[in-house]
């Protein structure tokens, strides 16, 4: 709700008030900064930390759903391009491809040199019960007005993850 919110808040004081204000709807947006409680980083820190051998599995939840995840630093491009428009306007930010959960441990496990099926567990307490199975946006207009398009592939977005997290742990001495 609080995002619908934002929306129509920015909407209303741009109608209203005259104010240049532009309403980004951004679609997952990835980054090694990006909290352990999104599975993008569930997956690669938990990916890190197998192969360092903090752990022997991933539990998992819907391997099936599928997300349009694009990378942050795209996306802040994006936006940076809603604000240099002559007029504000709103735009939705995707990559416009989508990826199922299986595909997003598929790729980390590999990166890591490890077989995402010897790890991966699907755990039924991860499961949601109000789950939407697929997220995709269409990014059309932000390509059209603003120029924009995501230049980092999710295959590239998913090994930047899991390097940065087997970094942390080298870092780290294999430690938390």
């Amino acid at each position: 709700m609080a995002k619908v919110y934002a929306h129509w808040i920015t909407v209303n004081y741009r109608e209203s008030y005259g104010i240049f204000a532009c309403s980004g709807i951004l679609f997952n947006h990835e980054s090694p900064r990006r909290g352990k409680e999104f599975v993008t980083r569930k997956v690669t820190d938990g990916v890190a930390r197998i192969r360092v051998g903090l752990a022997a599995t991933l539990p998992m939840g819907n391997l099936r759903a599928h997300r349009d995840w694009g990378f942050a630093g795209d996306y802040v491009e994006a936006m940076w391009r809603m604000l240099q428009q002559p007029q504000p306007d709103d735009y939705v930010i995707a990559s416009g491809v989508s990826h199922t959960v299986q595909e997003l441990c598929e790729l980390a496990f590999a990166r890591a040199g490890l077989n995402w099926q010897d790890h991966v567990v699907v755990d039924p307490a991860f499961v949601r019960p109000a789950e939407v199975d697929a997220l995709l946006g269409d990014a059309t207009k932000a390509k059209r007005v603003l120029g924009w398009q995501p230049k980092v592939s999710f295959h590239d977005l998913v090994d930047m993850m899991v390097d940065a997290d087997l970094e942390r742990y080298r870092l780290r001495g294999n430690g938390e």
